[in-house]
This record gives structure tokens, C-alpha cells and sequence, in this order.
């Protein structure tokens, strides 16, 4: 269901004029930048000169300004619904994510002037819906500065990589704690993109290359899109560039402390934008131009690279729309998901690679021996790259999971991402799968306003369990269900449990006073003789427990009724079977 704003918005119809639609990039130096309020008033003319854009409000930022999406179809039909349905093919181009990295935000005016403007461009639009986000961090691109980007050559002036409440915004699409995050689900799942862009500029090492490149990881993507990903679409986007003379190399990744030793692919969680779409079946880009290239270059390689994405999805469309259905009906029917990965260092490939020696010399502030990059001995040769990943973590989804209303962060959250879900209409005792969790690793600092659970460990149990009038039920036969099990499932590198949303479970809240218990413990104990030799099997294994009576009567508590059973106890309950329930 589109959203009011949207609606809205619809109902008005751009009116012809000649207004200039030069972009502030190109009336200055080729080292500026457009700020905020230019690239929205360039994006207000460019609605009003052309019939075939509308910009759409889609609601408020945290910087308390408005976040907008740009509709360029070339047959003036900007429902996302009838767009689908005359087998057009959407691609989402997303910029000032980091708006410190800004070339995206103006090669992206001048792409979709260009390609109205043009006879040649302009055809490839017949099959190919833009959709643009001119500036997604709007409080940091706000925050303007000419310092924060140390290692960045250009622009003048540029804005900030928090937004307005310090976030990353690249860490935020799963925990979505900002309302930027919350209107990309929107967005998202208002136009299912088929391809998506977020347009970045890189850190790192020196070298020759203008522009690198991250594609969705193809381990991680549906086999039937992943087939299509790396023998197909990058190919073409690399050869595209070479002829632009762009040409391009994956993104930096190192295995070592220069490029030289190889380079690993970007394994993107589902915190990260392309970690996000992969969940849908969208094919993600991150494009990430070199930081010490003149920026006049690096908008001008992404540009390019754009323009060479447009070309490639106009002459696949067909094909990409017939993919991502065949990968949508499989990931649907599809019953075990990976959660974790590891790098498979065994499989490596070469890639050519044009670099600049690394050297080391004397540092003048410290005395000690520091890397440079000799820009007088460039070279060019193949470098190993790893890009094969091997799930770790392997779970078998539910039929549905069953979440209690208490919940309400994680509800939230889910509505906001167009879950599907159901509430109990009385309160009801159902058979489920439960986790318990027994282990897990904490961070010692807050990383973007959490601190992160690692290495969860579970051990499950069936149970009956009491769930409520109002508890949500959330089956899994719907589109969104790569997306539940990364988020419910506890052992999720970007679980919702890993983000701790659920981090109230992991404290006791009842306890016993010793002398009280004692009594209690010695009959306990008498009634249940396995019991004892349970804990003399203890006491003989571990000196330090036979002389801590404490830690004994502790050890008795949780094997008795008193003992709360919700302690650690995950909420969300997994249906393992299809049985009728009060819905």
C-alpha cells in the first residue's frame, strides 16, 4: 500500500518549463559540491520542467527534513504497483548515505537530465523506472565541513558522516534506529527495486583505479540471481568502464596491509545497505570512487558507472525481471538458511590490478618506519582475490513464529519493513521450539548506540508455552521471510537479539536468601536422588564448586520449580507445525 504522502503526491501533475537545469556542480570549479537546499531546489525545477518526473515526499528525517524520492518513467506512470505490472524494471540510485563522499548527489542530477534530454539515453527508459533518493543523510549533509574527509582530495566543502543523531546510517538498516532508516523500508518495499546503487567514495590504499566496485556477495544471493550476477551483469559493467577508460577493480579489501597481498570480498551483514536488499532478491551495488583522485574524476566514474548500470538493465530487463521472480518462488520454498560466514581461503582468483609501489620510510613525526605509496612506480599485474564465503551457522525456518505483544520494539520494526502478521484472538497454550541462550560475547563499547552480542550460542527445547490475546503470529510463506529468519533467529550476525532488543531475558529477576533455601534444598534433594548425584558428580569434578556451598545451593535452585524458567529464555516462540490457531 503506497503511503499518504505518496498518494499525495500523485495527484499533481508537473508543469512544463524551460527553467535552467544546469547543475550547481556544473556552474562551479569542478571541486564543489551541491548542498542540501540546492540539490532539492534542483530537483523541484527538474519536476516542473519535465512531466515524465515527480519528486516524492516521504516523510521526515531526523534532521527534521523532509526525506524525498525522485521518480523519472519516461510514460509519466509513477505508481509503483503499474510500474510491476507493465514488466518495467525499477533501479534505486541512493545518495549522501555518507554525505562526506558526495560525488553521487551530482552525477545523478546530470544522469537523469541526460538521459530525458537525449534521443539515444532516453530509449533505454522505456523498460527502466529511476528511482532516486537525492540525499538520504540529510543532517549530515547539513553538517557541511572541509576537514572531516583527512584523507580526501575534494570537494571544497562536503558534509558529515553522522546523521543528525550520529549514526552511521550504512550500520543502521536492520537495527533501523534512525527515521532516515525507517523511510528507506518504505521506499524499498514500495518499489522492490531490481537494482540497487549506493554511491560511495572509498578509504584505504593508493592506486591507479578511479573508481572499485562492490557487487551483492554471490554466496550470499539466491544461486539462480548470483549466476546471472558474476557471469553476466559485473562482467559487463566492467568491461563498460575499461571502454570509458574507468577501469575498475572490486573494492580495496586487503588480506594484508597493501593491496598487494590480495584482497577479500566485502562480506555485507544485513546492517549494511546491499546486506539489506540481498533479503529481497535485489541486486546491490556499492560503488566506491578513490579518495585521492580529483573530484571533477571521481563524479565523472560515476557517472559513467551509472550510465553503464542503465544500459545493462535496459538491455536484461526481461531477464532480470524473470530471475528475481524464479529467485523470490525459490526463496519462498527454500526451508534452511545460512546466518554466518566464513572466508573459504582455498578458492582465490586473479584480477588485474594497477597499483602503486608500497615503500617505507622513516616517519618525521614519529621516527618510526611508515607506508607510502610511490606514485613514480606505478605498475600493473594480477593480484590473488578471495571472494568465496562458506556459511557457518545453518538454521531450518519455522512454519511461523509466534512473538509476544510485549515486544514492541521488534513489532515495530517488522510493520515498518511491510511484514505480514496475525494476532491471537485469545490467549492460548501452543507446542513450540524455544531457545535458550547459553552463551554469547558482549562488546566493551557502544558501536552505534548498542553494544553487539557475538558468538551466540542456543540450546533449543520444545515446550508449552502460554501466549496471549494480541500475541503476533508471523508465517513464513510470505516474501519477507529471508528477512524474519535473519532478524528472530538469535545466532544472526545482525539478529535483533544480536542488537539487543531483547536484552532484558538475560537478567534473573528472583532469587533465594541462603538460609531460607537451605531447608528447602535438603528436601529437594532428598525427593530427587539423581538429583544429588548430579551435584556430587560436580562437587568431585571441580574442587573450587565442593567448597563453595553458595555456588551448591545455587546449583540445586535451578533444578528445582523456583527457578524462574524465563531466564534466558529467547521470547519468540518457532511453530514448528502447521496447527490452527485462534487467529
Amino acid at each position: 500500500m503506497l503511503t499518504t504522502l505518496l498518494l499525495a503526491a500523485l495527484l499533481t501533475t508537473g508543469t512544463p518549463d524551460k527553467t535552467d537545469l544546469k547543475t550547481p556542480y556544473e556552474k562551479g570549479n569542478g571541486n564543489t559540491t551541491a548542498t542540501y537546499d540546492e540539490t532539492i531546489n534542483w530537483y523541484k525545477n527538474f519536476d516542473k520542467a519535465y512531466d515524465e518526473v515527480k519528486m516524492v515526499p516521504y516523510g521526515y528525517t531526523d534532521s527534521g527534513r523532509m526525506l524525498h524520492l525522485v521518480i523519472v518513467s519516461t510514460d509519466k506512470d509513477f505508481d509503483p504497483a503499474s510500474v510491476k505490472n507493465k514488466n518495467k524494471r525499477v533501479l534505486l540510485i541512493q545518495n549522501g548515505i555518507h554525505p562526506g563522499e558526495p560525488e553521487g548527489i551530482d552525477a545523478t542530477m546530470m544522469l537523469a537530465r541526460d538521459y530525458l534530454q537525449d534521443k539515444n539515453k532516453r530509449k533505454q527508459l522505456d523498460n527502466v523506472v529511476l528511482a532516486i533518493i537525492p540525499v538520504y543523510n540529510i543532517g549530515g549533509a547539513l553538517n557541511r565541513n572541509s576537514h572531516t574527509r583527512t584523507n580526501q582530495n575534494g570537494p571544497e566543502e562536503y558534509g558529515f558522516r553522522g546523521n543528525s543523531r550520529n549514526l552511521d546510517l550504512n550500520r543502521d538498516y536492520i537495527k533501523t534506529d534512525s527515521r532516515n532508516a525507517k523511510l528507506f523500508h518504505l521506499v524499498f518495499r514500495d518499489w522492490d527495486p531490481d537494482v540497487f546503487m549506493d554511491n560511495h567514495t572509498s578509504n584505504g590504499a593508493d592506486y591507479q583505479h578511479v573508481m572499485t566496485l562492490i557487487a551483492t556477495q554471490h554466496n550470499k544471493l539466491n544461486p539462480t540471481l548470483a549466476k546471472y550476477l558474476n557471469e553476466k551483469m559485473v562482467p559487463t559493467l566492467y568491461s563498460g568502464m575499461k571502454q570509458d577508460k574507468f577501469p575498475m577493480v572490486p573494492y580495496m579489501n586487503h588480506a594484508g596491509d597493501t593491496p598487494d597481498e590480495g584482497i577479500i570480498g566485502f562480506m555485507e551483514s544485513p546492517r549494511y545497505a546491499t546486506g539489506y536488499t540481498t533479503l529481497y532478491n535485489t541486486l546491490g551495488f556499492v560503488p566506491e570512487t578513490h579518495m585521492l583522485k580529483p573530484f571533477d574524476q571521481r563524479v565523472k566514474a560515476t557517472y559513467k558507472l551509472m550510465e553503464n548500470m542503465i544500459e545493462t538493465v535496459h538491455r536484461d530487463a526481461d531477464e532480470i525481471g524473470k530471475l528475481r521472480a524464479k529467485a523470490k518462488q525459490e526463496t519462498l520454498q527454500q526451508q534452511n538458511f545460512a546466518l554466518n560466514w566464513e572466508l573459504d581461503t582455498t578458492k582465490v582468483d586473479k584480477i588485474p590490478f594497477m597499483g602503486y609501489a608500497a615503500k617505507y620510510k622513516t616517519s618525521e613525526v614519529s621516527g618510526t618506519e611508515r607506508l607510502y605509496y610511490d606514485r613514480k612506480a606505478p605498475y600493473s599485474k594480477n593480484i590473488n582475490y578471495y571472494n568465496t564465503f562458506k556459511p557457518t551457522t545453518t538454521v531450518q525456518k519455522p512454519v511461523a513464529y509466534i512473538i509476544p505483544f510485549a515486544w514492541h520494539e521488534v513489532i515495530d520494526r517488522l510493520k515498518t519493513n511491510k511484514v505480514e502478521m496475525q494476532q491471537l484472538t485469545r490467549d492460548t497454550t501452543i507446542t513450540v521450539d524455544t531457545y535458550y541462550i547459553t552463551d554469547y560475547k558482549t562488546g566493551q563499547r557502544a558501536y552505534e548506540g548498542h553494544y553487539l552480542h557475538t558468538d551466540v550460542k542456543v540450546e533449543p527445547r520444545t515446550l508449552k508455552r502460554q501466549f496471549l490475546k494480541g500475541d503476533y503470529v508471523v508465517y513464513l510463506n510470505q516474501e519477507a521471510n529471508r528477512f524474519l529468519v535473519e532478524v528472530l533467529e538469535p545466532q544472526g550476525v545482525d539478529s535483533y537479539f544480536a542488537w539487543n532488543f531483547f536484552d532484558s531475558i538475560l537478567m534473573q529477576k528472583e532469587y533465594f536468601s541462603s538460609y531460607v533455601f537451605e531447608d528447602l534444598a535438603a528436601e529437594y534433594l532428598k525427593q530427587n536422588p539423581k538429583l544429588r548425584e548430579q551435584l556430587e558428580e560436580r562437587k568431585k569434578k571441580d574442587p573450587e564448586f565442593a567448597k563453595n556451598g553458595r555456588a551448591q545451593l545455587d546449583f540445586v535452585y535451578r533444578n528445582t520449580p523456583h527457578y524462574e524458567f524465563t531466564h534466558n529464555m529467547y521470547p519468540v516462540g518457532r511453530l514448528m507445525q502447521d496447527v490452527k490457531l485462534p487467529l
